[in-house]
């Protein structure tokens, strides 16, 4: 790696459509269907915690309404409806189930067996009709509240239709086959007959078709807005799964202090900048006699697992991944916001990374495959930062300590040395903190040495 100037054609983001793949490609969906998932699921344990909750007031309340044994009926129906919606979280999915929407119409049909039928248990004969006075039908908003924590604002208006076709239906079948006691009817007509709304009204015979109709509206009204109101919930839920998406595929390419900058702000890396931060250069050492004879499998296997583990010691120590290099990489510490800590979390960094390489290569050895060297040049110096390019913009790093760093790099081979770094590093490190002194113990003065470049030699140590 001769000569690393910052005008290095370098890895963008435009250019990750061309690089992408197919698992790529089928990200978003992936993401998506992932996002909905979760939140259908934990949705329904919500909803079905909800009705059993709900299920278990309305069982309470129910005695004190009803003082007699014929409420267990009513008791009856409720199990019914809890198992029900039990039964709904174990078939619930993602997208269309017929089996949940079975179940629903399920859950609707008994609430309307419950509310428009006669119970059985009952003790008093009463018209059929007369199960509509008691203003029952709001308990189909329990059930309608319970289907907006499924996040599916069809199944919403599926409750909004059903509810309406079978409470009418209910209406028009207690009217045909209800049973009637015409001598009531006859009653009220001597006590109301001069005012025949008021009649209408209390004639326990009649089912007031006009106050069925009403509720059936109302409750339309209601499903409608709620449907709305979970379709936008829905579109939301969705554009955050796309941003979490958008951010896990650019973690995937970008360091993740530079993703959290550009996740948090609109224009973050816009603004120039100009601070002291810690670069660091690897390249492995001999790959060009390595590629020659090897497959190009291996040889691309052995790249991405080098990449992979020095990528992984990038992130651990807080640095920011600008760039690989074929058989190298580089990274900057204190980018895009500096910190007290840039040229020890470098140099530390550094260190982690030839352990791993040595690990790596214990595991190389124990399968009989060759031992990866690799060389490592630091340098601390002030650098210019900012997005450059028009349309086609890239973040970065433009100063003599790039250069710097990467000639360190280069001179490993000379001194033979597997790090070499510059004295602005060492003395940053050793005026920061002295907590961080241990990070430089084993470096070795090696004296003044030429950088092609500069106009006076560089102070360098080497490990």
């Amino acid at each position: 790696m001769a000569d690393q100037t910052q005008q290095m054609p370098r890895f963008t983001a435009t250019d990750l459509p061309d690089r992408m793949s197919q698992a790529d490609l089928d990200a978003p969906n992936r993401y998506t269907e992932e996002a909905l998932a979760r939140h259908k699921r934990e949705g329904l344990d919500l909803a079905i915690r909800a009705r059993w909750i709900a299920l278990a007031v309305i069982a309470v309340m129910l005695p004190f309404l009803n003082p007699t044994w014929s409420v267990l009926y009513f008791h009856a129906l409720l199990v019914l409806l809890a198992i029900n919606g039990w039964a709904m979280r174990r078939v619930g999915r993602v997208g269309r189930s017929g089996a949940e929407l079975a179940l629903i119409f399920v859950d609707l049909l008994l609430m309307t067996i419950a509310l428009a039928a006669p119970n059985p248990f009952a003790p008093q004969d009463w018209p059929t009709a007369m199960t509509f006075e008691f203003g029952s039908f709001i308990y189909f908003f329990v059930i309608l509240a319970g289907g907006t924590l499924a996040y599916s604002w069809r199944t919403i208006l599926a409750i909004g239709n059903w509810t309406a076709v079978l409470w009418l239906g209910a209406a028009g079948l207690v009217w045909y086959f209800g049973r009637t006691i015409p001598e009531l009817s006859a009653a009220a007509n001597i006590a109301f007959g001069d005012d025949p709304e008021l009649l209408k009204l209390l004639d326990p015979n009649n089912v007031d078709f006009d106050i069925r109709l009403q509720e059936v509206v109302v409750f339309l009204i209601t499903a409608f807005t709620l449907a709305l109101t979970v379709r936008r919930f829905n579109r939301l839920l969705l554009g955050n799964a796309a941003l979490e998406r958008e951010r896990a595929n650019l973690s995937r390419y970008f360091s993740p202090n530079v993703v959290d900058q550009l996740s948090r702000n609109d224009e973050p890396l816009k603004q120039i900048q100009t601070h002291d931060v810690a670069v660091l250069f690897v390249d492995m050492v001999g790959f060009t006699s390595y590629a020659a004879r090897h497959a190009p499998e291996e040889v691309i296997g052995t790249l991405r697992a080098f990449h992979r583990r020095m990528e992984a010691e990038v992130f651990r120590h807080n640095g920011t991944l600008d760039k690989y290099m074929g058989d190298g990489l580089m990274a900057t510490f204190g980018t895009p916001v500096a910190t007290d800590r840039d040229a020890a979390n470098a140099l530390a960094c550094a260190r982690a990374m030839i352990d791993s390489l040595a690990e790596w290569n214990a595991e190389r050895a124990a399968g009989g495959e060759p031992a990866i060297r690799a060389g490592f040049g630091l340098h601390f110096g002030p650098v210019v930062l900012g997005d450059i390019g028009a349309n086609r913009l890239e973040f970065a790093v433009i100063g003599n300590t790039v250069n710097v760093a990467s000639r360190l790099e280069g001179m490993t081979r000379q001194i033979g040395a597997t790090l070499a770094v510059s004295d602005s590093l060492r003395a940053e490190i050793l005026g920061r903190s002295g907590s961080d002194a241990g990070l430089i113990s084993g470096l070795v003065p090696r004296g003044a040495q030429i950088i092609r470049g500069l106009d006076h030699p560089v102070e360098v140590w080497s490990l």
